[in-house]
């Protein structure tokens, strides 16, 4: 027997080895060897089987790893489709699908030992006076951990030994699976009524589903088919509700499901509402949880519960889409419109769009859940590929808050400089704090100040590696790039060649100093930061985020982070500091995504009894997705937003593949995208639709030292390019130390 193997190095092909006979019936489809390739051994994976081998003299595997074949059939096809579409080699797409701590040769279950009580005929031994307090607690619990019981007890090992000595106990190695969540008390919860619009898209979803159960995967199923779902529904409105029951009822059915959040949504509120309705009752299963905050031990105890079907319910971010769920049911994308589903370097997949290959592939009901969709998805559902679902009120009839926009430039014009706080948002935090409610504060900018300047000489902090000013933070007492990481001290005096002037002054804001300011303005006032700086533990998210939730905190106040996801019925007001601070980006995403920002962050506002507020801050008060966020018109801002892009063929009109040289000579790196540009000129003359835009420097001309140059390619055959794409790639030959990254279907243009 002949077993085809992908390498973990990158070298495009598949490589025959003979199955010795001593591993015939282990080896298949999946499983992991280590193989001889060289003078060295490698680890890979079997990703076919053959009778014969057009190669003689094979060499052959040297063993297994593992117990269980880690890749299934369905997963490995899954690979196989992501390194044609996104142009990668197939050993890159199939480590994609494993998480490293699984793929790892070493890596396995941790063993602890456990202490168990014998069951006793006869005379009890005597005891010394500390044995018996040993004992009298093995007595109640019967068994326990030993590292448990030695801290319980304030005793060392010898004298449990000492016990085992006498016939009482057993003292053996056990598996202890590492739970992120073991410490946390989760209370059962149960379904809640559905109001019309909720049972109207349940009713949808479950009728897909049993179809697709049905069925089977769909051979051959075009994109359209109506077992993918757009769950538009306002902030509020109860989509985790339905994702809840529509889980519920492919666990009736026999099949599991896969629930992704962005990383930054992965709150503890988001796992423990899971957890807490499937900890019982007859669809009782475990939760499995992936993503890049657990530690490699709990990244491999997950995995596996997944893999022995203990766990029929995973929640994680983009990469859980691989979770080796057999059979699986349904697939739920939250907050589908999030950049975070797009992987940055190679494979780059975006998980939304793997999610509808892999439902189709196994024939899964998919559901794409937002309030603010990406213009593709809405696109796709009024174009019939998706189904259109709405839920266009709040659960329990509460209210849209409130959206009052304050144009920033009024409040500059009464003084000399730009305050942070304007004061129809000063009064309105005051109001809050004098009656016990809560407020969030965003600012998508971290730091204390977005730059050093010189006012004499104009010079401005840089980064040395890259094209972008240094951020000063305070705390720190650092400038700090956010690009590629570089700190330096902050000058005395101006560096400018002849200047040494030393009025330096600090420009523009971050989080630290809104923080800063909030304290002197409210002194009494509980507040806490939340941002990539501030959280440094591992459980700070989940600390700040308890904190607040039972009233330890008067105000939060973050980036991102805090936009999304979170349900804290007391926060009666948002306040919105810089809400058109990414509206100027070189991006033709740069409205769609103050739009979704702007309406994210409003809705954490009023989810409770009492009505809520929203205070906008802007500079472009006018800008159409400024008042249409103000409005929660999701739908004026699609139509209008469409007639920009269809002009320019920009998606959803239109599909783009990005490619990107870089290099730490510029002219070297100009030059090879110059002759790039020919050769797709010359290799893709059958694409009639076909622009090629550039090539131009890209957007962050330097990055992480590297120089950048971009080509943009938009066409309506995707996929088609993709694979003439792959073929350019592995024909042109660049300078040593300039390379070519394909990026299909970007989300950032920098």
């Amino acid at each position: 027997m002949i077993a085809r193997v992908t390498l973990e190095i990158a070298l495009r092909k598949e490589f025959d080895y003979l199955v010795p006979v001593e591993l015939e019936g282990v080896v298949e489809v999946g499983s992991r060897v280590q193989v001889p390739f060289g003078p060295r051994s490698v680890l890979g994976c079997v990703t076919g089987m053959a009778e014969r081998s057009d190669y003689p003299s094979l060499k052959s595997i040297i063993k297994v790893i593992g117990a269980q074949t880690l890749v299934t059939p369905k997963v490995l096809k899954l690979a196989r489709w992501i390194g044609e579409y996104y142009c990668c080699a197939p050993e890159i797409a199939l480590k994609s699908v494993l998480p490293e701590a699984v793929r790892q040769e070493k890596a396995g279950w941790r063993e602890r030992l456990h202490v168990r009580v014998v069951p006793r005929s006869g005379e009890m031994p005597k005891l010394s006076k500390r044995q018996g307090e040993i004992w009298n607690i093995l007595e109640e619990r019967r068994e326990m951990p030993l590292a448990e019981l030695i801290e319980l007890a304030e005793t060392t090992s010898g004298a449990v030994r000492r016990l085992e000595d006498k016939g009482l106990i057993t003292i053996t190695g056990e598996i202890s699976e590492r739970d992120p969540y073991s410490n946390e008390q989760i209370l059962p919860s149960y379904p809640l009524p559905l109001n019309a619009a909720q049972a109207a898209a349940m009713v949808e979803i479950k009728k897909a589903m049993d179809a697709g159960m049905r069925e089977g995967a769909p051979t051959g199923a075009k994109e359209g088919d109506s077992r993918v779902f757009l769950l538009h529904g306002v902030t509020g409105s109860g989509k985790t509700e339905v994702y809840l029951q529509a889980l519920a009822h492919a666990l009736e059915r026999g099949r599991g499901g896969i629930v992704l959040v962005p990383e930054i949504s992965l709150t503890p509120q988001t796992v423990e509402r899971f957890k807490a309705r499937f900890s019982q009752g007859p669809l009782q299963t475990l939760v499995a949880v992936l993503h890049s905050h657990l530690s490699t031990g709990e990244r491999h105890d997950e995995w596996h519960k997944i893999r022995q079907g203990r766990a029929r319910i995973v929640i994680g971010a983009r990469s859980a889409i691989f979770a080796p769920v057999d059979p699986l049911g349904l697939v739920i994308v939250d907050e589908e419109h999030e950049n975070s589903y797009k992987q940055e370097e190679s494979p780059r997949y975006h998980a939304r769009d793997v999610a509808i290959v892999r439902g189709r592939m196994e024939g899964a009901t998919v559901v794409l859940g937002s309030a603010t969709p990406s213009m593709e998805s809405f696109h796709n559902a009024r174009k019939g590929k998706y189904s259109l679902l709405d839920l266009p009120e709040r659960a329990d009839d509460k209210k849209m808050p409130v959206v009052r926009i304050v144009d920033m430039r009024q409040t500059v014009r009464r003084g000399n400089s730009i305050p942070i706080f304007s004061p129809q948002l000063h009064e309105a935090i005051a109001r809050r704090l004098d009656a016990g409610e809560q407020t969030i504060l965003f600012l998508n900018r971290r730091g204390y100040s977005s730059s050093l300047q010189c006012p004499l000489c104009g010079y401005v902090a840089g980064c040395p590696n890259c094209s972008i000013s240094l951020t000063y933070h305070r705390q720190e007492a650092k400038l700090c790039c956010h690009i590629c990481g570089h700190t330096q001290t902050v000058p005395k005096v101006c560096p400018g060649e002849k200047c040494g002037n030393p009025e330096i002054r600090f420009a523009g804001l971050g989080t630290q100093k809104v923080e800063e300011t909030l304290g002197k303005l409210f002194p009494h006032a509980r507040i806490k930061r939340m941002d990539s700086d501030a959280l440094k533990r591992k459980h700070d998210f989940r600390e700040i985020l308890g904190n607040f939730r039972t009233g330890k905190l008067d105000v939060l106040l973050g980036t991102q982070m805090i936009a999304k996801g979170l349900h804290f019925p007391n926060v009666t007001l948002v306040g919105i500091i810089h809400a058109d601070m990414a509206l100027h980006q070189p991006d033709f995403r740069a409205g769609e995504r103050t739009f979704q920002l702007l309406t994210q962050v409003a809705g954490r506002a009023g989810r409770g009894d009492v009505e809520g507020e929203v205070i906008v801050q802007a500079f472009t008060p006018f800008h159409p997705s400024i008042q249409f966020a103000r409005r929660h018109d999701f739908v004026g801002f699609y139509e209008q937003e469409l007639e920009f892009r269809q002009e320019l063929r920009y998606p959803p009109a239109g599909r783009i593949a990005l490619l990107t040289l870089k290099g730490r000579n510029e002219e070297k790196v100009a030059f090879s995208a110059a002759h790039l540009k020919k050769e797709l000129e010359r290799a893709l003359v059958a694409f009639k639709d076909l622009i090629i835009a550039g090539p131009a420097p890209a957007p962050l001309l330097k990055a992480e030292s590297f120089y950048r140059h971009q080509i943009m390619l938009r066409t309506a055959r995707m996929s088609q390019l993709s694979r003439e794409l792959a073929q350019v790639q592995a024909a042109i030959h660049f300078p040593e130390d300039v390379t070519l990254a394909v990026d299909i279907d970007p989300v950032e243009m920098s």
